[in-house]
């Protein structure tokens, strides 16, 4: 079973850092699409993942440079898993071959300059040698970036580029005497390429050079005519000699193809390892940007089923604030097997909160660091996140059908050292009902070995073996102050102002503590009428009374 849906993914926000992963070669983005969980049981295989993004991180930190350089490398490379493997029983053209040696000098240039790092370099990351293969393909050794077949890797082919070379010195030293004599004879001059281009509207000169025998009219347009030098026996026979050589020159370079290609299949495995690790290294150090970036610290993996993280952030959130010139609340929170609501003031952060959990959850068993400033994380077997549609314009029964089935779903598939993160579950039906329901969900969830956290602002149903911590939220604002301050702003001003004063943080309260009821004060705030508010505040003294 996999560890999380889509879903789940997408609203923790992990399916975001992926997605803003700045990966440079092909090999990479397989690397990152080919992306899995580590589960319960490979904690050791994880902390060594861990153990090679850590040292990825103190190569940026150290040689900043060095790691530039290996960038635009890296930039370079291109996708030639395909013509590697074509190699074992096909004949690669040239142009395949040029990529196959551009390959290999980048490859050579990745040694380079991981033998050059500081820092350790894990061994995923190291590439083979492939001096072999490139000097097969590079006889020269001059180490530059083009590629030609070429006289040295056959004294046949020499031999016939040679002779050919010789018959095109012929057949120019018969045009050149040739051109010479018709000049001459006729009174002309022609160009180096033995041609004659004139004027059709000089129709002297046009009958001219159709009555010397010795030109053929090669090309016209409707302004000029270009005569060239007619062939001869001579020429004829020269241009067949070559014909000949250019055939047997093309089956040469094919013969030498057809063995390079060969050559390049005995390093097939090779090759194809070394495109592994580059996919890892990319990987690793587009990962190690992402975490100094965000300032996201290693976790620390146990085998205990538990979370704490201090100082967590929601990456999601915090880019959006960050865009508005705003600073994040970090919330810090540690959980273990059993249920762990979070209560407290609207507004007060409690979705994102469950978000942030997530995301810190499934970032450490992908490997990732985590944002945080401390993080100890135990591998979960399962992890959902449940928020129903309480934060979408549809409301009512659809909208809690649906959350039914979600939960059915979650508890179905359920398992020890499960993380579910369940948002104001039964928001969406009558309050009665949804309390009684949300209660007998807490209970039975706190009777399973699963980290299970719930948001509510349900009274009452944090009895038991459940712990309940709140939100900050407003307590201790002065609301007077705070109201002056946002009397004469707009809407959007009144919320942001609020927003500034909200306190984000946890603490833990004891059982049943009462939820605050800061819904009112945030209405009257944000200009509800005075009236409404304290008929509102009535009720809730005396729900019976409906004068």
């Amino acid at each position: 079973m996999r560890l999380c849906n889509s879903k789940t993914k997408t609203e923790t926000g992990f399916e975001y850092v992926v997605n803003s992963l700045y990966i440079r070669t092909p090999y990479g983005k397989k690397r990152a699409k080919a992306i899995s969980a580590f589960e319960p049981g490979r904690e050791e295989d994880l902390r060594k993942e861990l153990w090679r993004l850590e040292k990825t991180v103190e190569l940026i930190r150290r040689q900043p440079d060095l790691v530039e350089r290996l960038y635009e490398v890296l930039h370079e490379i291109k996708d030639n898993t395909l013509t590697i493997k074509r190699s074992a029983g096909s004949v690669l053209s040239v142009v395949e071959l040029y990529e196959i040696k551009t390959l290999l000098l980048q490859m050579d240039k990745i040694r380079g300059l991981l033998a050059a790092a500081e820092a350790e370099v894990p061994a995923k990351f190291q590439l083979q040698d492939v001096t072999e293969l490139l000097d097969i393909l590079d006889p020269g050794k001059e180490r530059i970036n083009t590629f030609y077949i070429y006289d040295v890797f056959s004294e046949k082919l020499a031999a016939l580029r040679a002779d050919k070379r010789k018959i095109e010195l012929d057949i120019r030293k018969v045009q050149k005497e040739l051109k010479r004599k018709v000049e001459g004879a006729y009174g002309i001059i022609m160009t180096p390429k033995f041609e004659y281009k004139v004027p059709k509207a000089d129709k002297q000169l046009m009958e001219k050079a159709q009555g010397i025998p010795e030109l053929s009219l090669d090309d016209e347009d409707y302004m000029t005519a270009t005569f060239t030098l007619a062939s001869n026996d001579e020429v004829d026979r020269l241009k067949r000699d070559m014909e000949t050589l250019n055939e047997a020159i093309e089956e040469e370079e094919l013969r030498i193809q057809e063995e390079l290609s060969k050559k390049v299949a005995q390093f097939q495995s090779l090759l194809l390892d070394n495109c592994t690790a580059i996919g890892e290294l990319d990987f690793n150090l587009a990962k190690a940007s992402f975490a100094l970036n965000n300032n996201c610290v290693k976790p620390e993996i146990v085998e205990e089923h538990v979370l704490e993280l201090v100082d967590g952030r929601q990456l999601v959130v915090e880019e959006i604030l960050r865009k508005k010139g705003k600073d994040y609340c970090p919330v810090s929170i540690d959980l273990k097997d059993g249920v762990t609501c979070i209560t407290g003031a609207n507004m007060g952060g409690k979705t994102i909160t469950l978000k942030m959990v997530g995301q810190c959850s499934l970032l450490a068993q992908h490997g990732f660091y985590v944002p945080c400033s401390r993080a100890k994380i135990g591998l979960s077997s399962y992890v959902h996140i449940l928020i129903g549609d309480s934060q979408n314009v549809q409301r009512g029964l659809s909208s809690f059908g649906s959350e039914m089935e979600e939960l059915k779903e979650i508890l179905d598939r359920s398992k020890d050292r499960a993380l579910l993160l369940i948002d104001e579950i039964a928001s969406g039906t009558n309050p009665v009902e949804g309390m009684a329901l949300t209660k007998s969900i807490v209970n039975y969830l706190s009777e399973k070995s699963y980290i299970s956290v719930i948001t509510t602002h349900f009274d009452n149903v944090t009895a038991g073996k459940v712990r309940n911590m709140q939100v900050r939220g407003l307590a201790g604002v002065d609301y007077e102050l705070l109201t002056r301050e946002i009397r004469y702003a707009n809407r959007k001003e009144r919320i942001e102002i609020i927003s500034k004063y909200m306190d984000y943080r946890l603490y833990e309260v004891a059982d049943n503590k009462e939820i605050p009821k800061d819904a009112l004060n945030i209405a009257q705030m944000l200009g509800i009428d005075r009236e409404i508010i304290e008929q509102a505040r009535k009720y809730m003294e005396d729900p019976k009374d409906e004068k």
